[in-house]
């Protein structure tokens, strides 16, 4: 038996989410459900609004860069080497490059879901391309939020974390 994955750096499906591209490295289809890694480059403005997932543990590792994760403790400047570990429970949660360059992390959730997610919302695109964030009507904002409760997510305000 050989259960071992190797991915090589072409591999995986690039994903426009937000105005940021992900590639899922490792799938939750690949590993049973139990984990999904997602490389991330956020370009400058670039990453999500607040949200929460009570049922998953999402981790980040900066690679390169610069990110401000906001949480309802307050912020957090995460640069190059920096470890964020977001744990099960629903902690609201964001991050943004608020720099000049492309952030760089690698994101680990446990148990998968994420990378299905981003699949549904997102568009895929060639690695690094960036796609700009979609403008959301209010029809969009309300099946954006249908999509994220399924998958056990909880969208809030854009202003919420402050």
């Amino acid at each position: 038996m050989n259960n071992i994955i190797t991915v090589d750096e072409k591999e995986g499906q690039t994903l426009a989410v937000v105005g940021d591209a992900y590639r899922v490295i490792i799938s939750g289809k690949q590993t049973g459900g139990a984990y999904a890694v997602i490389d991330m480059l956020v370009p400058p403005g670039g990453g999500p609004g607040p949200h929460a997932h009570a049922e998953m543990q999402e981790s980040f590792y900066v690679i390169e860069g610069e990110l401000e994760f906001k949480t309802e403790a307050g912020p957090y400047i995460a640069k190059k080497g920096s470890f964020v570990n977001i744990p099960k429970g629903g902690e609201v949660h964001c991050f943004k490059n608020k720099g000049n360059t492309t952030a760089h992390m690698l994101c680990t959730v446990i148990p998968a879901g994420l990378d299905e997610f981003f699949e549904e919302i997102g568009t895929p695109v060639a690695s690094g391309t960036f796609l700009p964030p979609p403008a959301l009507t209010e029809d969009d904002l309300a099946r954006l939020k249908s999509i994220a409760e399924k998958y056990g997510q909880k969208l809030y305000p854009p202003d919420y974390l402050g």
